[in-house]
């Protein structure tokens, strides 16, 4: 992860989507495709993954609301279902992703975008 994600970790807990071994075992294919990672060295990272502490949750009851909220902001909707469990779990929405929380913050009703934040907004206490 990105030097800011790592210093927010102390002292919280972290919950996504299984969808998250998904991408992640994506972006690790991509790395090795593109030679920025060995093979091993992503097979590290893959094992680190499924060691962390990041609580996984299924996506059975997401999907319906994932979808709605998609359409609405009009962003892809595998985003959408990280937000949507931040919500049945009420908790912080938090991502790298600064266009999405824009979007959040434009066109999302209030309730969820009121749990949205940046990582850069985390931590510089803003929310």
């Amino acid at each position: 992860g990105t030097p800011l994600a790592l210093g927010l970790r102390h002292g919280r807990r972290f919950a996504a989507p299984e969808l998250l071994i998904v991408e992640c075992a994506n972006i690790l294919w991509k790395k090795v495709q593109r030679g920025e990672v060995s093979l091993e060295e992503a097979k590290m990272a893959a094992s680190l993954l499924e060691r962390s502490d990041i609580e996984l949750f299924g996506m059975r009851g997401l999907l319906a609301k994932a979808t709605e909220l998609a359409t609405v902001i009009g962003h892809p909707a595998y985003d959408c279902m990280y937000v949507c469990l931040a919500m049945s779990r009420n908790c912080r929405f938090v991502t790298a992703d600064e266009r999405l929380v824009r979007v959040l913050h434009q066109k999302a009703p209030r309730e969820i975008a009121n749990l949205c934040v940046t990582l850069e907004q985390l931590s510089a206490g803003s929310n």
